[in-house]
C-alpha cells in the first residue's frame, strides 16, 4: 500500500511513495541485477528533503552534529571528497530480531524510518555513501539515490538473517553509492569473504574510481564483518581475506584506499590490529577526533537489548595515510542527545551512528611510501 505523504500537490508526485512496491522485488535471486532507473527523472534533493520532512512532521527534529576541522594547514586545490559510512539497521532485523527493548515499535515503522535515513543522507550530501544492513535497496535506495545522481551497487549476504523474518523484504547486504558527475567507475569487485579457506556469509564491495576533477584513482570499499562475541578469530580471518583482496586491487597500495565498515570489533580486537598494522599503511579517520589522535571514539553504537546495555565502537573509516588527508570529520551524538532509551529512537533511525569524513589527496603521495 502506498502511504499518503500528507501533501497531494507534492512537486515530485511523491517520489517516496512511488518507490517500487515490495512485490515488484520479490525475486530475491535476482538481487545482483541492477534495475534500470536511468529512465526516471532526476530529483532535486531539496524536494526530496521536503517530502521527508512532511512525513516526519510529528517526530522530533534531527539532532545537530558539527564537523570538526582536522586540516593541518594542508592546502588543497580540489574539492574534498565526502565519504559517509553507516549501518542503517535492516528493517526486518529492527522489527523482527534485534529486540531493542526500549525502542517503541512505532519508532521503527519503515514509512517513517526510511525518511529519517534519507534525511540524514541528504543533510550531509556525501559524494560516496557506504551502507550496511540494506534490505530495502531495490524498492527505496536504488530508485531514489540513482535519481539524485548516484551510481548504485548492492551485494547481499548469501544467507541473510532477514529472510528468517516473516514479511521480509529480501536479504540485507552492503551497498555502495557514488556521484556519477564526480567519479568514473574503473573497476568493481563483489567479494564474498572467506575465513579458514571457507566462504562465509559476509561480503564486501570494492570499487576503483577516477576523480574527474583531479584525474586521480582511488579505491573505495565497504564491508560488514561477522557479529557476536566468540567470533573474534573468525572476524580476524575475514579481515585478512579482505586485506589480501584490497592489496591486489590497489596494486599493493599504489592506488589510495578508503575502507568503510561495521567491523563488529572493538579496537582491542585482532582484526583492528591487522588493519592498523597492514602494509597498506592505513589509519582510522575517527582517531583524529581524539586529543592525541590515537584513540577511537568511545562508541559508534549504543542500544539496550534484553541482556542489557550495549555501548561499543564497531564502525570505522580506514584510509591510506600516505596518499590522503582527512580535512574534517563529523562529531558523534552526545550521550545527552542519544537519551536514556538509547538507539534506535523516534529521533534517530539506526542503532549505529553515521560517520562522515572529508578527504583530499596528498599533494606528494610518494613522500611517505
Amino acid at each position: 500500500p502506498v502511504c499518503s505523504m500528507g501533501n497531494s500537490t507534492s512537486r515530485l508526485y511523491s517520489a517516496l511513495a512511488k518507490t517500487l512496491s515490495s512485490s515488484a522485488v520479490s525475486q530475491h535471486q535476482d538481487c545482483l541485477e541492477q534495475p534500470d532507473s536511468a529512465q526516471l527523472d532526476p530529483i532535486d534533493p531539496k524536494d526530496l528533503l521536503e517530502e521527508c520532512q512532511i512525513v516526519l512532521q510529528k517526530r522530533p527534529p534531527r539532532f545537530q552534529r558539527d564537523f570538526v576541522d582536522l586540516k593541518k594547514n594542508a592546502a588543497s586545490n580540489h574539492r574534498p571528497i565526502r565519504v559517509m559510512q553507516w549501518n542503517i539497521l535492516a528493517q526486518a532485523l529492527g522489527e523482527g530480531k534485534d529486540n531493542f527493548v526500549q525502542c517503541p515499535m512505532e519508532a521503527l515503522k519503515w514509512e517513517e524510518r526510511k525518511c529519517l535515513i534519507l534525511e540524514e543522507i541528504l543533510a550531509y550530501k556525501p559524494d560516496i555513501l557506504c551502507l550496511q544492513e540494506v534490505d530495502h535497496y531495490f524498492d527505496t535506495f536504488e530508485p531514489l539515490l540513482s535519481r539524485l545522481g548516484y551510481q548504485c551497487t548492492f551485494f547481499p549476504k548469501p544467507w541473510s538473517p532477514c529472510l528468517d523474518v516473516e514479511q521480509n523484504n529480501g536479504p540485507d547486504g552492503c551497498a555502495l553509492f557514488f556521484l556519477k558527475d564526480r567519479f568514473e567507475l574503473i573497476n568493481s569487485a563483489n567479494i564474498r569473504l572467506t575465513a579458514m579457506k571457507l566462504k562465509t556469509n559476509q561480503v564486501a564491495i570494492a570499487q576503483t574510481l577516477k576523480c574527474n576533477e583531479t584525474g586521480r584513482l582511488f579505491c573505495i570499499a565497504v564491508t560488514h564483518l561477522k557479529a557476536r562475541t566468540g567470533w573474534e578469530r573468525f572476524r580476524s580471518a575475514q579481515g585478512c581475506d579482505l586485506l589480501q583482496n584490497l592489496k591486489s586491487i590497489t596494486q599493493g597500495a599504489k592506488i589510495p584506499l578508503i575502507i568503510c565498515g561495521d567491523f563488529n570489533a572493538e579496537p582491542t580486537e585482532e582484526v583492528y590490529r591487522e588493519f592498523a598494522n597492514s602494509s597498506l599503511n592505513l589509519n582510522s579517520a575517527y582517531k583524529l577526533l581524539s586529543p592525541d589522535g590515537q584513540s577511537e571514539p568511545p562508541y559508534t553504537t549504543w542500544k539496550i537489548r534484553p541482556s542489557g546495555e550495549c555501548r561499543h565502537t564497531l564502525d570505522y573509516i580506514w584510509y591510506s595515510q600516505h596518499a590522503l588527508n582527512v580535512n574534517s570529520a563529523l562529531g558523534l551524538l552526545t550521550e545527552e542527545q542519544i537519551g536514556p532509551n538509547r538507539l534506535p529512537s523516534f529521533n534517530y533511525p539506526s542503532d549505529h551512528l553515521s560517520l562522515v569524513c572529508d578527504f583530499s589527496f596528498n599533494q606528494d603521495p610518494d613522500r611517505l611510501l
